[in-house]
């Protein structure tokens, strides 16, 4: 089967040494898909630049933290943005507020709003612990460590 050759219009004629050996027929653009270039690009984004993926709007932390200390109906306190400080334990939560028992008291509904921060009763008394020094072991006093 012969090669198909373009009819010559006063250039040089194949096999001169001035062009290829053979004339080709009209060139195909091979491009990959537009899926297998985005595939590719996902895992080598450059650090500076491209989009930035936006975080999620709720990460369900909070939840589970509400969660957990419900289940467990562990003492809790909580520090209101005024500075006033509640005690007791949290019975349910919902997006905008929580439902705080106590005892000898009535039950509070708090909205997160107002709420500057909460923590469990325990780490304060163990922070209290820490703080305190050991009674007799003092400077001066005769302690264990002969002052």
């Amino acid at each position: 089967m012969a090669s198909a050759k373009k009819p010559s219009s006063g250039a040089p004629a194949p096999g001169d040494g001035e062009g290829p050996s053979e004339e080709l027929g009209p060139r195909k653009l091979i491009r990959p898909s537009l899926a297998h270039v985005l595939k590719d690009q996902g895992g080598s984004r450059p650090a500076g630049g491209g989009r930035r993926v936006v975080p999620p709007e709720q990460t369900n932390a909070e939840a589970y933290y509400y969660l957990k200390q419900m289940q467990s109906k562990t003492a809790i306190v909580v520090r209101l943005v005024d500075g006033e400080e509640l005690r007791g334990w949290i019975e349910w939560y919902d997006k905008d507020v929580i439902k705080l028992n106590r005892d000898h008291a009535p039950n509070l509904l708090i909205p997160k709003r107002s709420i500057k921060y909460l923590y469990k009763e325990e780490e304060e008394r163990m922070h209290r612990k820490r703080r305190r020094p050991l009674p007799g072991a003092g400077p001066g006093t005769g302690g264990a460590n002969g002052g």
